[in-house]
């Protein structure tokens, strides 16, 4: 589907398995599916400069309606320009709606069919998101892609609870769309219905009506066994259109990039990588490094023999262990670069694979690699 700003071209689809590679356009630039997405929750990659994400291959990031709410406020960053201009980043921007945060970080006070009110969780102060102030908030930070504001039920829900969560998502999908007016920015609505198969059908179903550019799978990777979100996975799969990217929520470990791939999806995000680069770890082709460690304090070999990136052609383990173990903000920053990177590499691996024709080949070589002992 498309318009003058959106389109999405389905370059090919893994008969096999059904992993697509696409190219999503968008008035910021094309984006290369699949594609892993770095998150900038407040406006900014954690130690990661804008020009240092181009380096490494980012083609979009996300960033999050609630906290920019909050800090330092959506209609301060429309008198800046927008996101793009505030945060000076030229690619594409994902914004989330906020949902999740309401329901994960704020201190709720009542959750209506009207909408949510909710303590903040930096200053105590009264607030209500709807699904109207979710999408005026994501007007005004000029994000490519908007989200639909959602209830994302936790993992453990009963199936009723889960069912209203559901039912409560597409009303507001629809209050969403009558509320978004800017063709300049793509609404996704979001596939709800927790870890039940006839809801998940359901809210899909509830969904169609309202796609245009894209849609997402939100309520995974939430504390659920990984099968289990890939069960999910299978049966959506079968359902969903394909003439849309389709963008699983949260999700950015390497082995659920693969297997998202895998299952058809075409967009990911997570903090993850990110966040554990701030504790010491890498993800590498070798699987983790936890390079506090006291096994690498002599080791002056790079973090991943296969990985180019500014990390691992000038520094060693030894080195970036001594940066994690006295505190110093470098070894955070260099670890956060590699782990975007390597993600980036491997996206780019399985999208070279699918249009190769050899993603099974190139999945079995990956488990081969993340099982040896680094």
């Amino acid at each position: 589907m498309n318009n003058e700003f959106f389109s999405f071209e389905l370059q090919k689809t893994d008969p096999e398995t059904g992993a697509r590679a696409g190219v999503f356009h968008t008035p910021h630039g094309d984006i290369l599916t699949p594609v892993y997405m770095p998150v900038g929750t407040q406006a900014s990659v954690k130690g990661v400069l804008p020009n240092v994400l181009e380096e490494v291959g980012s083609q979009i990031i996300l960033s999050n309606t609630y906290h920019l709410y909050m800090r330092p406020g959506d209609e301060l960053i429309a008198r800046a320009g927008g996101l793009h201009k505030f945060m000076n980043w030229n690619k594409p921007i994902l914004t989330d709606s906020g949902g999740f945060q309401v329901f994960s970080l704020a201190s709720l006070n009542n959750i209506t069919d009207e909408g949510v009110r909710f303590s903040s969780h930096v200053d105590g102060s009264k607030h209500m998101f709807t699904p109207e102030k979710a999408i005026s908030i994501q007007n005004n930070l000029g994000s490519d892609i908007v989200m639909a504001f959602d209830q994302c039920s936790e993992y453990g829900f009963t199936y009723e609870q889960s069912k209203k969560a559901m039912e409560r998502t597409g009303a507001w999908l629809e209050r969403c769309y009558k509320a978004h007016k800017n063709p300049e920015q793509a609404l996704f609505p979001i596939i709800q219905g927790n870890m039940f198969a006839d809801l998940r059908k359901e809210s899909l179903s509830r969904c169609l009506p309202y796609v245009k550019h894209g849609i997402a799978i939100g309520g995974l990777s939430v504390g659920e066994p990984k099968p289990l979100m890939y069960e999910m996975l299978d049966i959506l799969q079968k359902e969903m259109p394909a003439d849309i990217p389709r963008y699983l929520m949260g999700v950015g470990s390497p082995d659920c990039l693969v297997e998202g791939t895998l299952r058809g999806v075409d967009m990911f995000d997570c903090v993850l990588a990110t966040r554990v680069a701030r504790n010491g770890t890498a993800l590498t082709s070798r699987g983790k490094i936890v390079v506090r460690n006291g096994r690498y304090k002599e080791d002056f070999t790079p973090l991943d023999p296969d990985c180019d990136c500014y990390c691992c052609k000038h520094y060693t383990k030894a080195y970036l262990r001594h940066m994690v173990n006295v505190g110093e903000m470098a070894g955070a920053m260099l670890l956060s670069l590699h782990n975007i990177a390597y993600l980036h590499k491997l996206m780019r691996g399985l999208r070279e694979s699918i249009l190769g024709g050899y993603v099974r080949d190139y999945v079995r070589e990956f488990y081969r690699l993340q099982g040896e002992q680094s």
